[in-house]
């Protein structure tokens, strides 16, 4: 007989071992099926050079557990905050075989029902609802709700004429001396390819690094998965002329000459459309990964966006096709692709408790589990501020994850934690007549990140270009006003929160200086939004009455 459950994760990577802890605290009738014979396969064999890009902020001005979230990239969500990874490693840039063991401390700790060297071959769906996973065993798993938590799980190849005759980063040796001399070209420019590059410009008589896009830096977009300045050595050796270099180009085709040599036939982007044929020894294919559909039978098989790369989801991380198909993990960043951070554990942490909740809601009528709060515009900002000041969530997954309040005849309100915006866009609590949305957001810049201008008044928080708290006003699903917080560097918007970093500032006392730039605009615009007025003017100075 088939085994039966309610819900089935296929892939024990971090993103399935998260959702069965969730699944297991709620004793929940769940299982994961993992394809080799331990958790986490994917981090023990990549990032190749072994260092992740995930900080480990070991040490830090605040104590609180949530707060220090913020800055630890790695660590499983867990009630209690009881499974820190800094507890595995104390490195910024921690080791990935880090990863793989705290990855199975945790899985044993929590006793989590994991199925390894369960190899699926085929996933179907019943016309009677539900789906049906068949392994190369011939054992057959039947469920409920389904959960893809197998990341990037092929190669991506891009379709360049001659592509099978490169080297490829899944496998490419890593040392320097297989590069001395040559001249290299490395296909991509994320973070795999510069970690090659890094590697190969000790010994290469010539690196470069080509794709049709400009190169993007993590620290001039803001997110994560854009280069990071670890690996970036070769853009010194470029702009420096050491005859290294970035080339933005279409590469149309890769030929093998008679003397052994690779031709490679590039179209510029920034150059009028100028073709040349350049000479290389060695030719490495780092691309990426991309979802792999193989699995699916043909009724079943999930739609997907930019060139199959990723699938396409609902704002719940539900196949747009397919229901009951959930997406956990990386594969979650459809709809906030290089933008916020579901494609690291930081973020898709805290999209798969949104989900795990979501799934409670719709599949077993658990209740979301909304606090309560007084409808009074002292009550409301008392709460905001104290949680701008803690979340970790709303900070890392940034624009894409937002606290909703809904407040009810003006008696109640409702505190929805981490629900996704654009749920919130797409109509879900539509029929509300006055609620808000808590979010953090990074402003719009055009110039040098590095220079940017600042207008540290509360008037003019709608100015701020570093990561602040934006609180908006829906009226039957639309936008009708908006309140941004004064940004701050610590991420501190309240007395309250202060850990006594800052003594004073603008000439006032630290209290005195949240009091007048934080708390009382905010609560003058809840007190707008209310239709009450407890405030007035004297002396130019706003006091409460």
């Amino acid at each position: 007989m088939p085994e039966k459950y309610d819900y089935l994760i296929i892939g024990s990577g971090p993103a399935g071992v998260q959702m069965a802890y969730f699944l297991q605290q709620s004793q929940s009738n769940y299982v994961v099926l993992e394809k080799t014979d331990k958790v986490a396969s994917f981090f023990r064999s990549f990032p190749r050079r072994r260092e992740l890009i995930s900080y480990n902020k070991v040490n830090s001005i605040f104590d609180d557990p949530e707060i220090i979230l913020r800055w630890d990239w790695n660590s499983l969500l867990t009630n209690d905050y009881s499974f820190p990874f800094r507890d595995f490693s104390q490195r910024l840039y921690p080791h990935a075989d880090e990863l793989v063991n705290y990855l199975e401390s945790f899985t044993e700790t929590h006793d989590l029902n994991i199925c390894y060297n369960t190899n699926i071959i085929h996933v179907k769906q019943k016309k009677d609802g539900g789906f049906e996973i068949c392994d190369d065993q011939g054992v057959i798993y039947r469920c409920r709700v389904l959960i893809i938590a197998t990341g990037f799980s092929k190669p991506y190849i891009p379709d360049i004429a001659g592509i099978e005759l490169t080297e490829n980063y899944e496998n490419v040796s890593l040392e320097n001396q297989t590069f001395t001399g040559k001249r290299v070209l490395i296909i991509g420019k994320g973070n795999s390819a510069f970690e090659i590059a890094d590697i190969a410009i000790e010994t290469a008589a010539q690196v470069h690094i080509a794709s049709p896009n400009s190169l993007t830096l993590a620290w001039q977009s803001r997110h994560p998965g854009h280069v990071r300045a670890n690996h970036t050595r070769l853009l010194d050796t470029y702009q420096l002329k050491l005859l290294n270099g970035t080339l933005d180009c279409h590469v149309k085709k890769i030929t093998k000459s008679t003397d052994g040599n690779f031709v490679v036939t590039v179209s510029y982007v920034h150059a009028d459309g100028e073709v040349e044929d350049l000479v290389y020894d060695r030719i490495i294919r780092c691309t990426g990964f991309s979802f792999n559909t193989e699995i699916y039978t043909p009724e079943c098989k999930p739609d997907c966006i930019l060139n199959g790369r990723l699938p396409a989801i609902t704002p719940y991380w539900e196949s747009t096709n397919i229901s009951d198909l959930f997406f956990a993990g990386t594969l979650m960043q459809g709809r906030d692709f290089k933008k916020s951070s579901s494609a690291f554990i930081d973020g898709f942490r805290y999209n798969i408790r949104s989900l795990y909740r979501y799934l409670k809601q719709r599949y077993e009528n658990v209740p979301l589990g909304a606090k309560k709060l007084a409808a009074s515009p002292s009550e409301m900002r008392k709460t905001i501020l104290t949680r701008a000041c803690r979340t970790s969530g709303l900070w890392t997954q940034f624009g894409y994850l937002c606290d909703v309040f809904i407040v009810k005849n003006n008696e109640q309100v409702s505190w929805y934690e981490e629900l996704p915006v654009q749920a919130l866009r797409e109509g879900q609590f539509s029929s509300e007549e006055h609620y808000y949305s808590l979010t953090f957001e990074w402003g719009e810049w055009n110039g040098d990140v590095m220079a940017i201008e600042r207008h540290p008044q509360a008037d003019t928080a709608y100015t701020n270009v570093f990561l602040h708290p934006i609180l908006r006003r829906y009226r039957y699903g639309e936008v009708i006003s908006e309140h941004h917080i004064l940004e701050d560097l610590f991420g501190v918007y309240s007395a309250d929160g202060e850990k006594g970093s800052v003594l004073r500032r603008s000439g006032r006392s630290i209290k005195q200086y949240h009091r007048e730039e934080h708390e009382i605009p905010l609560e003058i615009y809840l007190d707008k939004e209310f239709n009450s007025t407890i405030y007035k003017e004297f002396d130019s100075a706003l006091v409460v009455v």
